[in-house]
């Protein structure tokens, strides 16, 4: 039985959704990505020049700006192609059922709106990558004057943990004490400095009696 449009268009819409459901799987079952080709059918060729977005480069959290972080999107990747076969397949099969519209008019339509469609998505991602990638600020990972907790005490000599909050997000660290002296477990602390990962503290009840004494 030879393929009519409406079942191609069909054909197409299930397509692009079973693609996109798949290209969710992985961010919410773990599982490895779905790679595989689809079946070549007998269209005549359309080339199209793809651009990418390229985002600017972000300096790595904790003060190295020698690193590199860039995020480069190509317009036809596997959230927007399965967008555009599913918006194609969805408005050809509905303008082929419904309409009278003759078969190059109602593909000319069907192939609009699957790039709409794509295009949609494609800034979507584009934003997020954006969002994800924006340039850092340093000082919002300078160590020195961090105020934090110790999870873990510090024995006289020896290495605790302190636990903090930086650029909103809850932080742990291995902490000696800066004169060498025991801090207990829940004492507040502050940075003093920080070498090799490790942060160097004193109690911020000391410090604070201290600027009071100035």
């Amino acid at each position: 039985m030879a393929m009519t449009w409406p079942d191609f268009y069909l054909v197409c819409f299930f397509v692009g959704f079973a693609l996109s459901v798949l290209s969710l799987l992985p961010q919410r079952l773990h599982i490895p990505h779905f790679h595989g080709h689809l079946p070549h059918l007998p269209l005549p060729h359309v080339h199209v020049h793809t651009p990418h977005v390229h985002v600017g480069h972000a300096g790595h959290a904790g003060g190295s700006g020698s690193g590199h972080s860039s995020a480069e999107t190509p317009a036809v990747n596997f959230a927007t192609l399965p967008a555009f076969l599913t918006w194609f397949g969805g408005t050809g099969y509905l303008l082929v059922r419904l309409t009278g519209l003759k078969l190059f008019f109602a593909l000319g339509l069907a192939i609009l709106s699957g790039c709409a469609g794509a295009s949609i998505v494609f800034l979507v991602l584009a934003k997020v990558l954006m969002r994800k990638d924006e340039d850092l600020d340093p000082a919002d990972y300078e160590m020195v004057g961090v105020l934090g907790r110790l999870s873990i005490p510090i024995r006289k000599g020896g290495t605790g943990e302190i636990v903090f909050v930086q650029a909103g997000t809850r932080h742990s660290d291995a902490a000696r004490s800066e004169e060498g002296t025991e801090i207990s477990k829940g004492v507040e602390v502050v940075v003093t400095r920080y070498e090799n990962g490790i942060a160097y503290v004193r109690p911020w009840s000391e410090m604070a009696g201290e600027d009071t004494t100035l």
